[in-house]
């Protein structure tokens, strides 16, 4: 089940099953692209000098940290290749929770949480990092098995950390985690503002006039902080708000103008480039 977490990104989040575990460590320098899923994602830190990027901000990491990363958050590692990088990672999909999930018990709370707080990394207390570090161990000594029953274990295990980071999330304050937090408070807004009005235009010039900024000085910090230029970054959110409306049933021209579009062949050309088929296809 383990496979290299640089190949699979690439593959823009490709996720066949209803979830994977991946139990990784790098000793050579890797530099990572932006990338996002289409699915959710937990890491466990273990080692490393690691700061990871989500949606513009960065988080230093420490041994035992928790980061909790949305479907279609865009995100990336920046990793010290001196040091070795060791993390756990599950990811899976959000209908696979359906089955488990009851009115007072959504397992999607926690990340739902990190929206709202705009805070991604949780900071476990002590006895619960242990018991995080467990559970993924057990995940990892299951996926290496064929034994009687292994697949119900992997879910009952993987139920267990959602219980866990749910309880967490809500008993955590944000705070624990925001002295190793890097974000530039101007390009949050920007990020903001893109997210709110995705039909807008949204050219360079149009941001670095509505928040009162150089052009040149907005985009290099933008690219420092999400790892993408303006104007990739507008259009892979345009392709993701796409996507979303074509899987809700929407025709393929009001999902090409709801998501921003306003010439349907570049739609066209861009969504075949990101998703290997044309968005006709894929509605069908």
């Amino acid at each position: 089940m383990e496979q290299d977490e640089g190949i699979l990104a690439a593959r823009r989040g490709y996720l066949s099953s209803d979830f994977r575990f991946f139990n990784l460590q790098d000793t050579q320098e890797i530099k990572f692209e932006p990338h996002f899923h289409d699915f959710y994602k937990i890491v466990l830190f273990i080692s490393g000098n690691v700061t990871y990027f989500i949606e513009g901000t960065g988080y230093k990491l420490k041994p035992g940290d928790m980061l909790l990363i949305n479907q279609y958050a865009i995100h990336k590692p920046v990793i010290d290749s001196t040091v070795p990088y060791k993390r756990m990672i599950l990811w899976f999909q959000p209908g696979f929770l359906q089955k488990y999930n009851e009115t007072a018990c959504d397992l999607l709370t926690c990340f739902e949480w990190a929206r709202q707080h705009k805070c991604n990394l949780l900071r476990l207390p002590l006895l619960l990092q242990q018991k995080m570090q467990y559970l993924f161990a057990q995940l990892h000594d299951t996926c290496q098995d064929k034994d009687f029953g292994d697949e119900v274990l992997r879910i009952s295990l993987l139920l267990q950390v959602l219980v866990h980071l749910n309880r967490a999330a809500t008993e955590i304050p944000t705070g624990a985690a925001l002295a190793d937090r890097e974000y530039d408070e101007m390009i949050c807004r920007v990020l903001a503002y893109i997210d709110a009005n995705i039909t807008e235009d949204l050219a360079i010039e149009k941001l670095a006039s509505r928040f009162f900024l150089s052009k040149y000085y907005l985009m290099r910090k933008f690219k420092y902080y999400t790892g993408y230029s303006i104007h990739r970054y507008v259009l892979q959110k345009r392709l993701l708000a796409a996507n979303q409306l074509l899987r809700a049933g929407q025709p393929v021209m009001a999902a090409c103008l709801d998501s921003g579009f306003r010439d349907y062949a570049n739609f066209t050309r861009a969504f075949k480039k990101m998703y290997g088929c044309s968005p006709k296809k894929y509605h069908s």
